[in-house]
């Protein structure tokens, strides 16, 4: 028979509700349905009981049933069902990613509301990600509840070993997870959820394009005995757009589970490695810069199963970076290329409790982070060998380490929710030696429609070692900073009907000694200080139509709009920030799913990008001017066509043609266009 792409908006039911240690869910052990999931890949869940929720589509007669496991959304400490949460998350799920135009994890994240991704080379080479107006700094990363965020730099925090196709889903939290998820959780958090291998199967992918761009990927998953088996390379290199902006990456990645009736161990492991031409990366003074990349991860989680709900985690990750300023020919006082190795070792354990007045949940997590570089920390007496360099040596070195204790409980009173919580990080680098991160949640579903969510949290953030150290040309670090901090409140509605949904949240961040890079104007050096007192205030609002009828009956139509606004209330005066306010002052998009037909159909993402802030224009290697960011339309397309485990397709980026800059000077691509075939096979 053959494969019928699968459906975006089918009624789903789940039989087993996850546990793992990542999950916010506790076992049901019964069948549920849910309704639909959305395509506009924001949903804002928040307390409502399922029983006193009615299903608004559950007599539709195109609905067809599918079970599943249950959405994981990490936004609580104790598991809690997803209809108990009381957070903003937004979840990009397989089909859209599948769907999607974007080729690369910050394609993916670009197109959602709320995030600003701004990069210094295509498919994502090096981007940054923002959440609410926060820098890239601010927002953490974690690969299956694993904390990958780099202690170096933010910059590095998507430089994740995982290429799409083994992306199961994305969760993003919007607003501060320092509660949950410790340190550096300052504006958010993005969990990226990897695949499992319940059955075999095998998928090749093969894709080229302009630029002399080329792509391949191979992953599969079996089972031996009781453990399951996930494995994928993917490698991808092209010559470049403009000048210096060519690059070639390559990821391998693997996840093993071992499962019984008593526990279950999950272990991962992963190797990236990425070299490109970073055209004007930190000066256009510059141009001909470059760097290469080299991340391992590994980390083991063990979940016991029965009564005891306890989840214990280990990991480390090793970070290789160099960075020439000069990639060719460079001048007499140029002394080498910068060299780092950053090494993050962390371990933690929760504990659950559901009783009568609701769950509770107690747990710990350590971490230790380390850099040796020929830059960054402070003159070590001893110089260590670069392995892996000829003639290069570590001269200098830092540390640092954390313990977070944390406690929370949620409880439930009719349709009232409430959830506060605790978390207490210890760190000998703070002023009192310990910070307190207190939050608390609350919700009312009111009517069958509609639903209304606040919350209340501190966060802070301590300066990366870039922050506190880096020293170069163009770049002046601060050993003197003192961590940022920020109160953030925010408050929202969903609604729900018969083929649509809305969604809209009000926020405002309270921000304190602020850290960012800055300079006045006709300086050559960018200098990190803590920039006072900056407040962020912002409005969300996003709607979603599903099950449109327009060229094929079983197969409809869906379409998604949303709209972000942003303000800061803190000018830079003669200053010239670079990266605190230079946020999305509007963001308005669009993605469309138009299936002509079972086999083929057209998916597309547009977007409008309004920008605060400005930089620095030279001409001749002169600063002449200070330049408003500009405004740009982003259009991306996807035409496919399937056929049983055969696809084809055709993407285009930037169909316009737009002329944008992220990130001052930087130069970004202009229309991309590519072509590919990807086969799956079951085993």
């Amino acid at each position: 028979m053959e494969k019928q792409p699968q459906r975006y908006f089918d009624m789903i039911s789940f039989r087993r509700w996850s546990r793992k240690s990542y999950a916010v869910f506790s076992s049901l052990g019964k069948l549920i349905k849910i309704g639909v999931l959305s395509l506009s890949c924001s949903i804002l869940v928040f307390p409502v009981h399922s029983k006193e929720t009615p299903d608004s589509l559950t007599h539709q007669p195109n609905d067809t049933i599918k079970e599943l496991e249950e959405v994981v959304v990490s936004a609580q400490i104790a598991p809690m069902l997803q209809s108990e949460l009381m957070r903003v998350v937004q979840v990009i799920s397989r089909p859209q990613i599948e769907q999607s135009p974007a080729r690369d994890l910050a394609g993916l994240l670009h197109n959602v509301s709320g995030l600003d991704i701004r990069s210094r080379g295509a498919f994502g080479m090096q981007a940054d990600i923002g959440i609410r107006g926060g820098t890239f700094d601010q927002a953490m990363v974690l690969l299956n509840g694993i904390n990958i965020t780099d202690p170096q730099t933010g910059h590095h925090n998507l430089n994740i070993p995982v290429d799409i196709s083994t992306i199961e889903r994305i969760e993003i939290l919007q607003g501060p997870g320092a509660r949950v998820f410790g340190p550096n959780a300052f504006s958010g958090a993005v969990n990226i959820i990897t695949r499992k291998s319940e059955q075999p199967f095998l998928n090749v992918m093969l894709e080229g394009g302009q630029h002399n761009f080329g792509a391949a990927g191979l992953s599969g998953g079996f089972t031996t005995g009781n453990i399951s088996h996930h494995l994928s390379l993917h490698g991808m290199r092209t010559d470049g757009f403009t000048e210096n902006t060519d690059f070639s990456a390559l990821n391998i990645y693997y996840r093993g589970i071992i499962e019984n009736d008593s526990y279950e161990f999950d272990l991962q492991a992963a190797f990236g490695q990425r070299a490109f031409g970073a055209n004007s990366f930190y000066t256009p003074v510059f141009p001909e810069q470059f760097e290469e990349i080299k991340t391992g991860l590994l980390s083991l989680q063990w979940i016991p199963k029965g009564r005891l709900q306890l989840k214990s985690s280990l990991y480390w990750r090793r970070n290789h970076d160099r960075f020439e300023l000069f990639r060719n020919e460079s001048p007499d006082w140029y002394n080498d290329h910068n060299y780092h190795l950053t090494d993050v070792i962390g371990a933690g354990i929760n504990w659950t409790h559901t009783g009568t007045f609701g769950k509770s949940s107690l747990g710990a997590d350590f971490r230790y982070e380390h850099i040796y570089s020929t830059v960054l920390g402070e003159p070590i007496i001893n110089p260590r060998e670069a392995t892996g360099y000829n003639d290069v040596y570590y001269t200098h070195s830092w540390q640092r380490s954390g313990l977070s204790l944390m406690g929370e409980h949620s409880f439930f009173i009719q349709n009232f929710s409430l959830s506060a919580g605790i978390l207490t990080w210890i760190n000998p680098e703070l002023e009192k030696g310990v910070a307190l991160f207190p939050g608390v949640d609350a919700g009312w579903q009111f009517s069958p429609a509609w639903r209304w969510f606040a919350s209340f949290n501190r966060t802070l953030r301590l300066p990366t070692f870039t922050d506190l150290f880096y020293s170069g040309p163009s770049n002046l670090g601060n050993a003197s900073l003192q961590p940022e901090k920020a109160i953030s409140a925010e408050t929202g509605l969903k609604a729900t009907f018969n083929g649509w949904s809305f969604e809209m949240a009000v926020f405002n961040r309270w921000g304190q000694d602020m850290i960012d890079w800055v300079r006045r104007p006709g300086e050559d050096q960018w200098k990190s200080m803590n920039f006072t007192n900056v407040n962020f205030s912002g409005f969300e609002a996003g709607m979603t139509f599903r099950n449109i009828s327009l060229f094929h009956p079983q197969h409809p139509a869906s379409i998604s709009l949303y709209y972000t606004f942003l303000t800061a209330d803190k000018s830079s005066g003669e200053l010239v920030s670079n990266y605190v306010l230079d946020y999305l002052r509007h963001k308005v998009g669009l993605f469309a799913l138009i299936p002509f037909s079972p086999n083929w159909g057209l998916s597309t993402n547009i977007a409008w990008i309004d920008r605060a802030g400005g930089y620095m224009v030279y001409e001749n290697n002169e600063f002449t001017r200070l330049e408003d960011f500009p405004s740009w339309w982003s259009l991306d397309y996807r035409f496919y066509y399937h056929r049983g485990a055969f696809e084809l397709y055709t993407e285009v980026t930037n169909l316009l043609n737009q002329p944008n800059v992220t990130i001052a000077n930087v130069p970004q691509p202009g229309r991309w266009i590519r072509i590919g075939i990807k086969i799956e096979l079951g085993i």
